[in-house]
């Protein structure tokens, strides 16, 4: 793909050149879990179009310099998505593909959640579930303090809204007329145990941040035309927060994982690994 200026923040970009991105960050995310016989491809799988829309559409970064202070910083607090979060990386620069081969290794730099002492362009630890709206907030607050126009993106599961932890954060958010904080949810509908419906009924996540009063936008979170069109908008908003719910698929792109609960945290071997591969190769054209 042609180079891209990741410091331009309205930087034109080829969506099909991304839909090719992002099917490729799906092959290396296979890869690396194959590799490593461990890890979560369900949820890595959903959110890579989020990623990588926002990473290569519209994120003000560096990947020559990971901590210019003035760069936009994305949170992924659904950690257990670090497959998905060290392929972008890699493909934005910040860290070689072939060490991503080292996932979950010993001794590897590449933890099962990302470690932001340790992986150049790692924002927070994303462990603990739930904690990156707040973190989110505090990082938005600081620089509006700094008086700079810094964005966060706060990228969350639906899962993870079980958290009272998240609830308290959105409503520190809009008392504090936070507008450059934008949550992206990868509303799969899944999560370790089941359905999100069956462990903690969360039936309208855009209800519930409208009732919190924030900007709510919904888009479906494969369709990276309509995701870079949502962060658009989330930037001309102006005195409450944004978040957009991406409605995904778990497993997105392998037919035998898509809204299958058990690959959560199961991970395919051998011939259903190679079919795997295939499929995700297969949908380089769009998704």
């Amino acid at each position: 793909m042609q180079a891209i200026d990741f410091k331009e923040p309205n930087r034109q970009v080829d969506i099909k050149e991304l839909q090719a991105v992002a099917a490729q960050i799906r092959e290396n995310i296979l890869r690396m879990l194959g590799e490593a016989k461990s890890g979560h491809p369900g949820g890595s799988l959903s959110c890579t179009d989020i990623l990588v829309a926002i990473y290569f559409g519209r994120l003000r970064h560096d990947p020559k310099n990971p901590k210019w202070p003035d760069r936009d910083r994305l949170l992924l607090s659904k950690g257990h998505a670090a497959p998905a979060l060290y392929s972008v990386l890699s493909k934005c620069g910040y860290i070689p593909e072939a060490e991503l081969m080292t996932l979950r290794k010993m001794g590897s730099r590449l933890q099962g959640h990302p470690d932001p002492n340790k992986v150049p362009g790692v924002e927070i630890p994303g462990g603990p579930e739930g904690i990156g709206l707040s973190e989110g907030v505090g990082m938005a607050l600081a620089s509006r303090l700094d008086q700079k126009p810094i964005r966060i993106y706060v990228v969350t599961g639906d899962g993870e809204l079980d958290e009272g932890e998240v609830w308290e954060a959105a409503m520190a958010a809009v008392k504090f007329k936070l507008d450059n904080i934008v949550a992206i949810v990868d509303r799969n509908g899944l999560q370790q145990e089941g359905t999100t419906m069956q462990i903690m009924p969360t039936d309208s996540v855009a209800a519930k941040f409208r009732a919190f009063n924030w900007n709510v936008l919904e888009v479906d979170g494969h369709n990276i035309q309509e995701l870079l069109a949502a962060l658009d908008k989330a930037a001309l908003q102006k005195g409450v927060p944004t978040v957009i719910v991406a409605q995904t698929k778990k497993g997105k792109g392998v037919d035998y994982m898509e809204g299958v609960v058990k690959y959560h945290g199961n991970v395919p071997s051998g011939d259903m690994l190679e079919n795997a591969i295939k499929q995700v190769r297969a949908s380089a054209g769009g998704v």
